[in-house]
């Protein structure tokens, strides 16, 4: 009897890992940044910035929602003054133009493509972030590896950048925030278990209260 619950308890951890629909597509520190320094935060708004194309006002207010929640349950406090920022990026079809990583009439030459630029589209699909990167991004920060899971559409990312500096401290991807077969955006609940998969790698910790609850 107790193989027997033994086995069960397996094959249920196995069916509810398995079926989630959401995977990290990528999760990287960058500049060897102490994120557990920052005690604050500001979530990009579409006043500062702009909506990625197909992305509603309620499918932001429930991402924004859902980054704060992990936000607030790692000790962090929400501040429109913090240095910390979180920029929101989302891919997109390849019919539909993408903000340039440099801007247009930038003296220098525009980056290649890759996950981390915005570039060319690769097989179909953008990135747009609400924030332009080329505000804080450029080439140092380019990963050799080209991520072709980042090239598909409805895959939500995130930069985490010290605004003051312009420097880039954190980026992450989960794929898909779409419900299968369709362009439909998930629901609350769906972009918080994808949110909380986007945060899986993030180097501090839940607050001990909240660990028991994930």
């Amino acid at each position: 009897m107790k193989k027997f619950i033994t086995l069960m308890a397996v094959i249920t951890a196995f069916v509810l890992t398995g079926c989630s629909p959401f995977s990290l597509v990528n999760s990287e520190t960058y500049n060897n940044a102490d994120l557990a320094a920052y005690k604050t935060f500001h979530i990009i708004t579409p006043e500062e910035g702009k909506l990625p194309p197909g992305m509603e006002m309620v499918t932001y207010y429930n991402i924004a929602a859902a980054i704060r929640e992990q936000m607030v349950e790692r000790g962090y406090t929400e501040d429109p003054a913090s240095p910390l920022l979180i920029n929101i990026g989302l891919t997109v079809q390849k019919e539909i133009a993408t903000a340039p990583v440099i801007p247009p009439a930038a003296p220098v030459p525009p980056p290649p493509p890759g996950p981390y630029f915005g570039g060319p589209f690769y097989n179909g699909f953008g990135q747009w972030y609400m924030w332009p990167r080329y505000n804080y991004w450029n080439s140092t920060y380019a990963n050799a590896q080209v991520i072709t899971g980042i090239y598909r559409e409805g895959v939500l990312s995130m930069d985490m950048v010290n605004i003051v500096q312009k420097v880039p401290l954190f980026s992450a991807s989960v794929a898909t925030i779409l419900q299968n077969g369709n362009s439909q955006f998930r629901n609350l609940q769906g972009i918080a278990e994808a949110v909380q998969t986007l945060f899986s790698k993030y180097p501090v910790p839940l607050l001990p209260q909240y660990k028991n609850r994930k």
